[in-house]
This record gives C-alpha cells, structure tokens and sequence, in this order.
C-alpha cells in the first residue's frame, strides 16, 4: 500500500473543499449573516490540513487500483467529516453525528435528512447543504481530475472507484479530458435549469438550490414540503431534468459528436426510459381517483416516478398514502435506479438488464447444453470480467441491505420502517415509506442505526466495492 500516495491525494482534496465552502461564506455575506464566517473557519482548517499533507510529494506517484479504491473511500468520508463541522459551528445542526448523516447524505446525493425544519437553516446552510449535492452528483474526483492531471494515467483507477455502472470507460484518450467533458455537460445542464426555473417565476436562490438537487439527482429541498408548494410549470421542468440527469452522459456525448443513432440505440436507454412510461401509467390509473383531474394524477405519477428512478428523493405529494400497488412500484424503482454512467444511485439498469440477460442465458443451456451463446449489449459482447463484477455487485448489494435492516431493527421500528430507509439510503434515494416516508425524517433513529445508515449511504454512492476493501487486512498491507 503506498500510503504516501493516499496522504497527498487526500490533502489535494481538502483544498478543494476549502474552495467549495468559500460559496456558502459569500452567501452568508451577501444575506448578511453570521453563519457565513463559520464556512470562513472551516474553510481554513481543510486548507491547513490540506497544506501538511501535501506539502511533500511521494516519491512515486503510482497509483494501483487498491490504492484507487482505498483513496476514494477515504477520501469522501474525511470531505464528510469536514463539511459537517460548520452545520455543528453554525448552530444549524448542533449534534455532530446527525450535522454527518446530513453532509454524508448530501455528498451521496442520497437527500435523507434528519431535519423537521428545513427553513430554520441558515440561508448559507442551506446553499451549502444543497451544493454538496452537486459536488457529490458527478463526483469530486471527476472535478480534481478536469482541472488536476493527478497521477497521470493511473488517475483512471480513481474515475473507476468513482463512478457509476458495471464498466467505466475514457470518452477520449486523456482521462483529464474524459473529465473536463463530464464537468462541460453537466454544467451545462445546471445552468440551463437554472435558467428555466428562474425564467417560470421560482426565486434565484430557490433555483440555483434546486437545480443542484436535480442535476445531482440529490432531493435536498429547501422548504419543508419541498417542491409541493411550487408551479406545475416548475414541476414538470424538475420532472424533465431528473430525466435527463438518470440518461448515460455518454449518450449525450455521442450526440455532440453526431453520433445521433447510436446514442438512441443504447438498451439501458431504452429499458430506462421504458420503465418510467410504464410506471407512469400504472401509477396514473391507481391514483386518478385521488386527484380532481387525470391530468394532475399524471403530474404527480410523472414527478414521483421520475424523482425516484433517478434517486433524487423530491416530492410533490405524499405518496405514502397512494394504493399499496403504487407504492410496491416505485420500490422496485428504487431498488432499479436509473443508468449507469449518470448521477443517479441504484443498481443501475445496465446491470438489471445483464442479469436478466444471464439468467435467459443461463436457461437456454439447460435445453441446450452445448449451445455457445455470448451476452450482449448494444451489440458489444459483454467481457467476462464485467458479468463477474456484476455478479458480485448485485451479492454484496442484497447482504448490505438485508444485514442493515437486521441491525437497524434494534430501534423496534416496523419493517417497512426500516427496509425502505436501508432502501432509500443504499439506494441513496432520500425518503422511504412510513415512518421516513416523503413527510417524514431520521430523526427518529439511534446513533447506532444512523452510522449504519451513513456506511450504506456511502457505499451505494461508491458503487460498494471501495467501501468494502475497507475491511479487507491485505489492503492495508505494505507491498
């Protein structure tokens, strides 16, 4: 384990979040308020720490993929730990351990909250809440790297650790400009939903937060009812840009490249977008009675379904009050989740799409044994060592998931209670049913059950595997 190596990345980092928290400062200066000179002071700290640990570098700038892993792992939860000491400074969430769930929960872009009282915050807490959404959505080494050419090529084993899906692959030949073309789209699709919401009557600061919390599929909002109280208009705007943030940014390189047709033939795209009409319309018929008109029954199936497969967590309704057959829908969205290669949380499309394509494989060869069948995906064999990865992905994931549910049932809530905010958090959605449905919180849970809850978080935002290679001894072996 090259250790060095880890240390100097880790205090790059913290610089970076130095800067970062100079945006929640100007707008505390800018609402004239106190909270902004905590960010001040935070902001110092990381840029110290970040200074000791990068003040000599490594003598070898190598990096392999345990120690890309290692570094990823590391490296969100120290941001983590960071960014929630000005909530604790500030007042705004006195407890450190829920001022964590609530950074984790942003940084993840999970959007869980352990507030009741979300327009008590500061304003500057507030920006700083939701922009962690942002920094977290597309990934902060996927920022580091479009500015920083870190380790040179060996900067790809901390795009992988990073980044979404069964397989992560260079758009171009430079990993520095695979991540400047990331940053360029999904700044783009930040500025113009800003712009649009701004443009329909929303304030600019509920824009600009709001627009952090749909690009970054997060769901953090910034009023207690979240987006209830807003326009259709700005909610069918949200609706089409959490859409758009689930879609493979891949498939929209391929469009600025004129490679119009094969980002349409993409199957997770198809499959995704599929499973949103089809939820939709299910939904829709379930619920038309509960609304005045079809057309606002189909304004809320559209929000729900699509702020829930993208994992936002957003809402504008309760929808723990619709049928029990709605709501066993937009479970399993949230267990799908959108595709890979977008900010969205999940098990991805990609890899429910492979696994089904497994088991059809898999049946075939019991009528014929000697059949030689590869699996593909837009007409690409699948490589072996991606059905692998797959393979154990979905193991780990449904381990996690029952082996939290277990532990956090220690607080004696119910079941639902309990395995949809595993769900929500692993899943890194938000809200789950019952006790921490769309009108509800965490609150309620233990500090035990809340740390639990912040490992799952992080883990379904990395994809599990740097997580896990935590509790592995050989990792921490020397070479």
């Amino acid at each position: 384990m090259n250790y060095s190596i880890i240390a100097y990345i880790l205090g790059c980092l913290l610089k970076f979040e130095s800067a970062f928290l100079m945006l929640p400062l100007i707008v505390g200066l800018i609402y004239k308020e106190k909270a902004g000179l905590s960010y001040l002071f935070v902001a110092a700290l990381c840029l110290t720490f970040g200074f000791l640990l990068t003040h000599k570098k490594p003598k070898t700038s190598r990096l392999y993929t345990r120690e890309g892993f290692v570094t990823v792992a590391l490296s969100w939860i120290v941001m983590s730990a960071f960014g929630a000491l000005p909530f604790v400074l500030t007042g705004d969430i006195p407890f450190y351990v829920d001022a964590l769930f609530e950074t984790i929960s942003g940084f993840t872009t999970t959007g869980a909250s352990i507030l009741s009282d979300v327009e008590s915050l500061s304003r500057a807490g507030l920006f700083w809440r939701s922009f962690t959404h942002w920094i977290g959505g597309m990934g902060v080494f996927v920022f580091i790297m479009a500015i920083l050419p870190l380790m040179g090529g060996s900067s790809m084993n901390l795009m992988k650790a990073e980044s979404t899906g069964p397989s992560v692959s260079r758009l171009v030949p430079h990993v520095k400009d695979t991540a400047k073309i990331l940053y360029g789209l999904y700044l783009a699709l930040t500025i113009l939903e800003c712009v649009l919401l701004f443009a329909f009557g929303m304030p600019l600061f509920d824009s600009v937060t709001t627009t952090f919390g749909t690009v970054g599929t997060g769901g953090f909002g910034i009023r207690n009812t979240s987006l209830s109280e807003y326009t259709p208009a700005i909610q069918n705007i949200v609706t089409i840009f959490l859409i758009l943030s689930g879609i493979n940014y891949t498939a929209y390189f391929l469009v600025l490249s004129g490679k119009i047709k094969d980002a349409f033939h993409m199957e997770e795209i198809r499959w995704y977008l599929f499973a949103i009409i089809g939820a939709v319309g299910i939904i829709t018929v379930h619920i038309k009675d509960i609304y005045p008109t079809i057309g606002e029954a189909l304004r809320h199936a559209f929000f729900q379904v699509a702020s829930i497969i993208t994992t936002a967590g957003f809402s504008t309704a309760d929808y723990d009050i619709w049928p029990e057959m709605t709501k066993c829908i937009l479970v399993i969205l949230m267990l799908v989740g959108a595709c890979s290669g977008s900010t969205a949380g999940g098990i991805k499309v990609s890899r429910i799409v492979i696994l089904f394509k497994t088991i059809r494989k898999e049946l075939s060869l019991i009528i014929h044994p000697r059949e030689v069948r590869k699996i593909r995906m837009d007409g690409h064999a699948i490589d072996h060592e991606v059905l692998r990865s797959t393979n154990v992905f979905i193991v780990i994931y449904f381990v996690i998931l029952f082996s939290s549910t277990l532990l956090i049932s220690i607080d004696e809530f119910n079941f639902t209670t309990n395995f949809t905010a595993v769900l929500a958090t692993l899943n890194n959605i938000g809200p789950g049913l019952d006790m921490v449905g769309p009108t509800q919180n965490f609150s309620i849970f233990s500090v035990f059950s809340k740390i639990i809850l912040m490992f799952d978080m992080l883990a379904g935002r990395l994809e599990l595997f740097p997580m896990m290679v935590l509790f592995l001894p050989s990792t921490w072996r020397r070479k």
